[in-house]
């Protein structure tokens, strides 16, 4: 085997794979191959075939990585699920997915209790990790390779299950995506690889693999906090991080003599991506790590890959990078392609194909006749290639006849030095059909709300037309984001619409 947890098991079975600092936990790569080939006996024993599916409820914890393998070695499909979904959410899942097997942790009890009266399938208790303990740790005589089948994160509907066709390959060999990650960055048996991320998404679940065929190491914290993200940097002299937008802005937001009390001399590489940065923040971020920022652009189907470094961003700032897998097209509502500069739907050609699991329509609507595919982004190519996002589709808003998207009015909310998050989406106004509402939560708790708002309304002026301009304000505490970085649009917009049912209130004027 050339790239797989077993070469490394074989060749080099002390050398660790993983590390959970905040436990005090190293794994070897023998003890990952053995885990992982018990697991793939546990799973047979219990009647799984080739395609059939498993799926995880499982935070950042040891177990979460033998089951994976286990079931990848096994030709099965695993699903990991975000143990912050609703108990609808979840059951919607496990039926869609057709889940035989949920493995679950303590951690996610209580959560397991309100569906498991509700589904036909066998519940596992993985905590202690004794469930396959007594089980050969040889391989399974029938070894194939396996994928993962993985759900949107639900940020603006009902999570959608993105399955591939089983690949007829052994089980050792990195995919296509991260083979173009590989040779780009170089990426070795080297590389210290910092995850600070729910590894239950789709992007750290692939990248932690990825890692893990190569015989990198990998240090997983269950839990991101960025003081303590730039001290393991230091510490486990990390070479290559992985940070979401937002992770980012609360390492920008440090103290200064906080951020610069430690050695990141180590770090050859920053990988961002999974939701969108604003740009002077992004400005920032490579003036304190230097040009290191690596930005890929890709969703959760695989369908295309853009990446872009710092040098070329600094070039082209705002752009998600060129295509390295796939190309792109620009297309109006017609299907017409559109020329460098223009507004449209983003589209990939030559990436490989998927499924929306259970829903023939959502696929075919995802794909014309040429083959093309959406996630129904929108953005633009400038005339050397590079695309920029602008928002997307569903989120888009039509005010006064104007299509706006909102992610222009979160970026300058995010600049101001009293916002430690910002959301900006659509609600109804009789007059506009529909004005932008901004959802603030504050760096200081304490500060006087009518104020801030005024604040953040001359700001706001101070950067944008007045189209893009949100009408009203809300402030709160947390807002609902996603690890990875996206944020719950829908909930926000739902709890909206339910306050004001009835009441006739209407967005303020600006």
């Amino acid at each position: 085997m050339q790239q797989h947890p077993r070469r490394w098991a074989l060749e080099q079975p002390d050398r660790i794979a993983i590390s959970y600092p905040s436990l005090d936990v190293n794994i070897s790569y023998r003890t990952l191959d053995e885990r992982a080939n018990k697991a793939a006996h546990f799973m047979r024993a219990q009647g799984l075939e080739r395609g059939d599916n498993i799926a995880l409820l499982i935070e950042n914890t040891p177990v979460f990585h033998e089951i994976c393998w286990a079931a990848h070695n096994a030709g099965l499909y695993y699903t990991a699920i975000s143990w912050r979904f609703r108990s609808d959410e979840i059951i919607h899942i496990l039926k869609n997915s057709g889940a035989r097997i949920l493995f679950y942790t303590a951690q996610q009890r209580e959560i397991v209790a309100q569906i498991k009266g509700r589904l036909a399938i066998r519940f596992v208790d993985v905590t202690d990790q004794t469930y396959c303990d007594d089980l050969p740790a040889n391989p399974i005589g029938d070894e194939s390779r396996g994928s993962d089948m993985l759900y949107s994160s639900g940020s603006t509907g009902m999570p959608k299950g993105i399955k591939q066709i089983l690949p007829d390959s052994s089980i050792d060999g990195l995919s296509k995506m991260f083979a173009v990650y590989a040779d780009r960055y170089d990426w070795n048996e080297e590389t210290v690889y910092l995850m600070p991320c729910p590894i239950y998404h789709s992007g750290p679940m692939r990248f932690t693999m990825a890692m893990q065929h190569i015989g990198a190491r990998i240090v997983i914290m269950e839990k991101f906090d960025a003081v303590e993200a730039l001290r393991l940097v230091e510490k486990e002299r990390i070479n290559w991080a992985h940070w979401v937008p937002t992770m980012l802005v609360r390492i920008m937001k440090l103290p200064k003599a906080v951020r610069d009390g430690f050695d990141l001399s180590s770090l050859r590489g920053i990988v961002h991506g999974a939701a969108p940065i604003a740009p002077d923040i992004k400005r920032q971020a490579i003036e304190y790590f230097g040009p290191i920022l690596e930005e890929s652009y890709g969703g959760t189907e695989g369908n295309g890959l853009t990446l872009i470094s710092s040098h070329e961003w600094l070039n082209h700032p705002g752009s998600v990078g060129r295509p390295f897998l796939g190309s792109i097209h620009i297309l109006d509502d017609a299907g017409r392609e559109l020329p460098a500069g223009e507004i449209g739907t983003v589209w990939f050609s030559g990436g490989p194909e998927f499924e929306y699991h259970g829903q023939p329509d959502r696929t075919r609507e995802a794909f014309d006749t040429t083959g093309r595919s959406t996630i129904e982004d929108v953005g633009y190519l400038d005339k050397d290639g590079y695309l920029y996002l602008t928002g997307r589709l569903k989120n888009m808003v039509i005010s006064g006849g104007v299509n706006v998207y909102p992610q222009e009015a979160e970026n300058a909310l995010m600049l101001h030095d009293g916002v430690a998050d910002a959301c900006v989406f659509g609600v109804p106004d009789d007059d506009m059909g529909e004005v932008l509402h901004a959802a603030i939560q504050p760096l200081d708790q304490t500060a006087n709300r009518e104020e801030l708002e005024a604040d953040l309304r001359r700001w706001c002026r101070s950067r944008l037309a007045s189209i893009k301009l949100p009408r009203s304000y809300e402030f709160r505490e947390t807002l609902p984001r996603h690890d990875t970085g996206k944020i719950y649009v829908r909930h926000l917009k739902r709890e909206w619409l339910v306050e004001r049912a009835g009441a006739g209130r209407h967005a303020a004027p600006e």
